[in-house]
């Protein structure tokens, strides 16, 4: 039996960020698009927080938002569901999670199937979740980084597109440490998007490989 192998298609895109706080990885995004570097537009900036300061952003850059409560719907099947009739109606061709603080179903991660990106702060599949740079402290590594990786129903394992590395200081602390990973974050979050929509994404299994 053959290998599955998926293609990023290369083409002018449309891109829906899901955000729940301040969304700094969609503001290094969008520069991206703005400066040309993606063939991209940001179709839909999305949160499940009516205050996310990353919608204000987004607002204030003339782009499209909405923000859908999640306490006005059953379950979260039928949450995602409604995500996916906006992006659905939006044709749009590729989510990138920027700090987007909910754990998408199965149903959606099977609807946008290679077509869903997210970003976390350390080395995966070292430490996922949450609280990922005190973990890497507690546990003594002297390197951590950041991670670009597609979307699967098992939080932070989807195929890895690109990874930054950041040496871990002996005087650091979580907020320290994190700020430098940020700092990686907006270099190799929207270098993963430019490469997404020139085509260049071949996912084979669990392996990315970049052509």
């Amino acid at each position: 039996m053959s290998e599955e192998v998926f293609h990023s298609p290369k083409k002018h895109g449309r891109i829906m960020v899901l955000l729940s706080g301040r969304g700094s990885n969609f503001m290094a995004i969008a520069d991206a698009v703005s400066a040309g570097k993606i063939d991209a537009e940001i179709a839909l900036v999305f949160s499940n927080k009516e205050a996310a300061p990353g919608l204000a952003a987004a607002r204030d850059r003339g782009l499209q938002t909405l923000a859908l409560s999640p306490k006005d719907y059953p379950d979260k099947v039928s949450y995602d569901q409604a995500i996916i009739r906006e992006a659905e109606s939006r044709n749009i061709d590729l989510i990138c999670l920027a700090g987007y603080m909910k754990v998408l179903t199965t149903e959606f991660c099977s609807a946008y199937q290679n077509r869903i990106l997210n970003i976390h702060p350390a080395l995966l599949p070292s430490f996922p979740g949450l609280h990922v740079q005190q973990q890497a402290i507690d546990w003594g590594v002297r390197f951590s980084g950041c991670t670009v990786h597609f979307v699967s129903a098992e939080v932070d394992m989807g195929a890895i597109v690109l990874q930054a590395v950041v040496p871990v200081l002996q005087d650091d602390t979580a907020d320290s440490l994190a700020e430098r990973i940020l700092v990686e974050e907006h270099k190799i979050y929207p270098e993963a998007v430019r490469l997404y929509f020139e085509g260049r994404l071949e996912v084979r299994g669990r392996r990315v490989f970049i052509l």
